[in-house]
């Protein structure tokens, strides 16, 4: 064998070793904030497809009394765990109704809210709201329409 040959079959260089894990680095760091913000957008789908089945079970639970539930159980009906959880866990769903101090409003008016819950707490939405008139709203600092629309 020549000497240049048996110099080559040794492995690579520490250079070669330290490009290759600085690019691995590089397209890790553009990667993770990217695929991060994926699966947070593919929860706050899952939160407003929840708020919008409830507010479908209130109407539904409104329809038969004249009025909405003053809490998630209404008759032997109960809100079904898949509509106070959101299926990934990201997210709960609340109900917030007028008190009996409130006697105009009793039963006449609700509001849903989706709050952040585990790895979604902190998310630029933050809590999705849904009341029975149909109004959209978001606590965080995105704007409702970027939020309730993607």
């Amino acid at each position: 064998m020549s000497p240049t040959l048996s110099r080559r079959a040794h492995g690579f260089t520490l250079i070669e070793v330290m490009i290759t894990v600085a690019i691995a680095a590089i397209l890790v760091a553009i990667a993770l904030p990217n695929y991060t913000e994926y699966v947070r957008r593919g929860a706050r789908s899952e939160a407003r497809a929840a708020l919008l089945q409830t507010a479908q079970w209130m109407e539904r639970a409104a329809t038969a009394s004249g009025t909405y539930p003053l809490s998630s159980t209404y008759g032997t009906a109960t809100l079904p765990d898949n509509l106070v959880w959101v299926q990934s866990r990201r997210y709960k769903i609340s109900m917030a109704s007028p008190t009996d101090n409130d006697a105009a409003n009793n039963g006449r008016t609700f509001t849903l809210t989706a709050t952040p819950q585990g790895a979604q707490a902190g998310d630029k939405c933050g809590n999705f709201t849904l009341t029975h008139t149909g109004v959209r709203g978001v606590t965080g600092t995105e704007s409702v329409q970027n939020c309730w629309n993607r």
